[in-house]
């Protein structure tokens, strides 16, 4: 029997252990490693906290006593037998990865380590599992991997220049920055990126790199050679591998300078003849006159017309016409002195300035030498073409204060040097001013005519040649005057289209044939196109293409009740932005004609660019009909392309029964002229179109 006093302390010692081994198996449930305990001789569970009998589907209870296999699987027992056989062995720790499936369906990696448990004589009677969870880990660098692999791609894959950098120092480039620098990576490994850029840049990049600013803006890097590079940088600043990193995009710009410029020489010169085209002209004027105001000196201004210019298109063609138009314009710049402004007015008009005039005798040095060298013969198509000029000059400020004045009064001057006969130039005189005077009447009287309702419409049928069936009508318009009587246009449309009245006369001609339109097909007497001519300004007006829906819309008139007709020149002025009007035009339904085909500049490649329907002979070919040998040629050559483009043609100015035969053997669509009617008014028209409905 145990004595009492033994029985307290061991009694004593047992609670203590207990206590111990509770808390010991608290802790062990709780830190987040999967802790085990197996025997050495059976491979059974001796022990496992809360997290590894959880891990493989046991509780700490029902997981001890059983087989390792039956734990972790047969697979697995086989795989870790090597490290297993290590630790019982050779009594080593042994330390290894492995993965698992997760119950989120995704790989689950651990991190074991096997640690040998020795009895007091140093024999390994189990071994210790300790299990860590580094799928975390493990997923965070797969996913940096990814994102090194991605960069690394991106770096390659980039047409652009990429740079990294610590503090300025360069950390890794792709290979376009090193075919735009010149030098291999690993010459720019290290070096300082301040190192590649300009001098005169200099500060301002360190600027934007010291502040840590990010933004785009242009500047100048320097290659290998020398050369200095116009770039694009993109300043950005990111966080990569725990560390801060400056990156720059660097994109070359130098095409798009060019283009740049390209363009800005386009916007301001003359496409054929590289001078300066009307709006550069016309600020270098407005900066001249600036200056010669705070002097005592004068300027001239030369208006140059190139006499009978259009009898050389005709006979020759435009390509020969521009041809000759370069050659003068190249002879009038090179005889011209340094700090004398020329440019292209438009067709074979030019304007010159001459800045630190003192009187006239220093003009006529300059004619003198401009009429010498424009007369001189230019070889076309193997003959001597002689142009002579027109000049007509205005002196600033003696005849006007502004630039658009001496415009006007130079070329009110060209004209009378005309009527003087070729080869001639005036200078302006204060009696010249009386046809100022005439135009400035005659605009006072446009506009309240347009106000007063005096303006009508007349009306030219276009018929099929065939069976006589009138396919449309072409609205023209007329002024009838209260004094004058029934004016045509060639009596008041150049002053409308030198003032700003062109665009509100030809507004109001386009409302007037759509109601027109709508008022024939609803009472059945002409249910066909009314063909509206359209002026210059009014078709280059922004959002044309929208006035015209409203019209449409406002009137409640279908698109196809319409047809447009537009001059070649109107078409050539600015060809990308005439193919979208034209589109957004054809979208409403409305049919699209060239008037007066092959008087203008169209290049035959832009024929199959625009979105057309129909080409207008213009009469002038149609009246040599049929004994001219050229004007036969030539019609006939527009019929065929016409057709071979797809494109409907008609022929304006048939007078002649052998015209109309002539035309209609080659397969035109439509003829208009004296032979199938005069332009009649309303009641005419209808009084026509019922008599042909009615024979």
């Amino acid at each position: 029997m145990m004595h009492p006093a033994r029985k307290l302390d061991f009694e004593a010692t047992a609670k203590a252990a207990i206590e111990e081994a509770t808390r010991l198996r608290l802790v062990a449930d709780n830190v987040p490693v999967l802790i085990a305990l197996y025997e050495a001789i059976t491979d059974r569970c001796l022990y496992a906290n809360r997290l590894y009998a959880q891990t493989f589907g046991f509780t700490p209870e029902s997981i001890v006593g059983r087989h390792l296999a039956e734990i972790i699987g047969a697979e697995a027992t086989a795989a870790i037998q090597p490290a297993t056989a290590k630790v019982l062995e050779r009594r080593e720790a042994v330390n290894y990865e492995r993965q698992l499936p997760g119950t989120d369906g995704q790989t689950q990696w651990i991190d074991v380590n096997l640690l040998p448990h020795l009895d007091a004589h140093g024999h390994v009677v189990g071994a210790f599992v300790l299990i860590n969870d580094i799928t975390k880990h493990r997923r965070a660098e797969a996913l940096l991997r990814e994102s090194e692999q991605r960069l690394d791609k991106f770096m390659h894959a980039s047409v652009e220049g990429i740079v990294f950098h610590r503090a300025g120092s360069i950390s890794d480039v792709n290979p376009p920055l090193c075919r735009l620098l010149g030098y291999s990576r690993e010459e720019l490994l290290g070096r300082y990126v301040m190192d590649f850029v300009a001098t005169d840049e200099f500060d301002r990049v360190e600027n934007v790199m010291r502040q840590g600013q990010e933004l785009t803006y242009e500047s100048v890097i320097i290659h290998r050679s020398g050369e200095h590079i116009p770039v694009e940088l993109i300043a950005r600043t990111l966080e990569f591998g725990g560390e801060k990193l400056r990156m720059n995009i660097v994109r070359d710009i130098r095409d798009r300078l060019a283009a740049q410029a390209r363009i800005h020489h386009l916007a301001h010169h003359d496409a054929l003849t590289g001078l300066m085209n009307r709006a550069a002209f016309m600020d270098r004027l407005q900066h001249a006159m600036a200056r010669t105001r705070r002097s005592d000196d004068k300027l001239a201004l030369l208006f140059v017309d190139l006499n009978n210019f259009k009898r050389v298109n005709d006979s020759l063609g435009h390509l020969e016409g521009d041809r000759v138009l370069v050659t003068v314009a190249e002879r009038v710049r090179d005889c011209l002195r340094a700090g004398d402004q020329v440019a292209r007015f438009g067709g074979d008009e030019f304007v010159i300035l001459l800045e630190g005039i003192h009187e006239r005798a220093d003009v006529l040095t300059v004619l003198q030498g401009l009429l010498k060298v424009v007369e001189v013969p230019v070889q076309a198509k193997g003959r001597s073409i002689s142009v002579t000029p027109s000049i007509g000059i205005a002196l600033f400020p003696d005849h006007g204060d502004s630039a658009e004045a001496l415009i006007q009064h130079a070329d009110t001057a060209m004209y009378g040097a005309k009527t003087l006969g070729e080869k001639q130039y005036q200078f302006f005189e204060p009696v010249m001013a009386q046809a100022a005077l005439n135009d400035l009447v005659l605009e006072t009287q446009l506009r309240e005519g347009l106000e007063r309702g005096e303006f009508e419409l007349y009306f030219q049928p276009q018929v099929d040649p065939v069976q006589g069936r009138l396919m449309s009508a072409e609205a023209l318009l007329r002024w009838r005057h209260p004094t004058r009587g029934l004016l045509t246009p060639e009596h008041f449309i150049a002053v409308a289209e030198r003032h700003p009245l062109m665009v509100p006369l030809s507004q109001w001609v386009l409302r007037q044939a759509a109601l027109q339109a709508q008022a024939w097909h609803h009472s059945g007497v002409a249910a066909v196109p009314i063909a509206v001519n359209l002026s210059r300004m009014q078709f280059r007006l922004d959002g044309f293409a929208d006035a015209v829906r409203e019209v449409l819309a406002q009137i409640n008139v279908p698109g196809p009740w319409l047809q447009l007709e537009l001059t070649e020149r109107m078409l050539m002025d600015d060809v990308p932005a005439a193919c979208e009007t034209l589109r957004a035009l054809r979208a409403l339904g409305l049919t699209i004609a060239v008037d007066d085909f092959g008087t203008g500049h169209t290049a035959l490649a832009h024929l199959t660019q625009l979105p057309l329907d129909k080409l207008k002979i213009d009469q002038s070919f149609v009246a040599g009909l049929p004994h001219e040998n050229g004007a036969v040629a030539i019609t006939r050559a527009i019929v065929q392309m016409a057709q071979g483009l797809g494109l409907r043609v008609g022929a304006e100015g048939v007078r002649r029964r052998e015209q109309w035969n002539l035309l209609q053997d080659w397969g035109c669509h439509e003829l208009q002229g004296e032979m199938v009617a005069p332009p009649l008014s309303v009641a005419d028209f209808e009084a026509w179109a019922r008599q042909r409905q009615n024979p």
